[in-house]
Formats: C-alpha cells, sequence, structure tokens
C-alpha cells in the first residue's frame, strides 16, 4: 500500500503525551507502523561513550505509531490523507479537507 505519510512531511501528534505538538518525519518504519518525528516522543537514554561519542544520559526520539499523527495542511489543521489518479495516470496525494494536492 502506498504510503500516507512520508519522509519530510510535517505532522500533529494526535494522541498522548505530545497531543498538539507538530514536528518533521524524518524517518518511516512501514513494516512496525511506527514513524519518527523530531523533537516529539522524546526519551531519555543511556549512552555508553565510544570513540567519536560523548557518553551519558541523552535524549532521542522514539516511534510513535502512524495512526497517532496526522498530516498538517496549508492552513496548519491536522487532515487526513487519500489518494487521486490524474489523468496523465499519476497517483497523486490528496488532502481529505481541503481536496489540496499534497505532492505533484
Amino acid at each position: 500500500m502506498a504510503a500516507k505519510i512520508r519522509k519530510g512531511d510535517k505532522v500533529m501528534v494526535l494522541t498522548g503525551r505530545d497531543k498538539g505538538r507538530t514536528g518533521e518525519v524524518f524517518e518511516v518504519r512501514p513494516a512496525e507502523n511506527k514513524a519518527l518525528v523530531r523533537g516529539v516522543n522524546m526519551v531519555k537514554r543511556h549512552q555508553k561513550q565510544t570513540q567519536n561519542q560523548e557518553g551519558g544520559i541523552i535524549s532521542k526520539e522514539s516511534p510513535i505509531d502512524l495512526s497517532n499523527i496526522a498530516y498538517v495542511g496549508k492552513d496548519g489543521k491536522p487532515t487526513r490523507i487519500g489518494f487521486k489518479i490524474q489523468a496523465d495516470g499519476k497517483k497523486v496525494r490528496v488532502a481529505k479537507s481541503s481536496g489540496a494536492e499534497i505532492d505533484g
């Protein structure tokens, strides 16, 4: 199935402790149905010191389920995503709320 949320999309968190926060998707894991969003769902992890990285407690993003995030359209509001096939046969993503094409 085609990905409704892709790397580089601006998304808003719909549920959980980060509800209402927005960020950019920098990694999508389709097999796990999860995504990593910059600055959202932060957790503290102990990091062992390596030759090129400092040790200690670091904050990093934890994966968030795709069902808990929604694409943010041009108007700044979260929207669902659908697909539309253009006349030339190209498949594009479409914002359900406004009907605007997202990419294409």
